[in-house]
């Protein structure tokens, strides 16, 4: 798997998370954020059991080719 650090959130406490990868063989993103434990919130979401959600902050954006020109910010 060939993944490449898009970038990582500045205000991270522990400078860990969250984390934008892109992976070039698939052509997809992948996205390291924070668990969401809160059950009324999971509960609103169609969730398959393959599948799992995690919390990402707008200001990550920034990150996504798609967003900032096609450039690449590391952090």
């Amino acid at each position: 798997m060939a993944l490449q650090k898009l970038g990582q959130d500045p205000n991270s406490p522990e400078g860990k998370s969250p984390t934008v990868y892109y992976d070039s063989e698939t052509d997809n993103y992948l996205i390291q954020g924070w668990k969401v434990p809160d059950e009324k919130r999971r509960s609103q979401l169609d969730l398959p059991d393959n599948e799992d959600v995690v919390e990402f902050p707008k200001r990550m954006m920034q990150f996504f080719p798609e967003v900032n020109g096609g450039g690449s910010t590391h952090a």
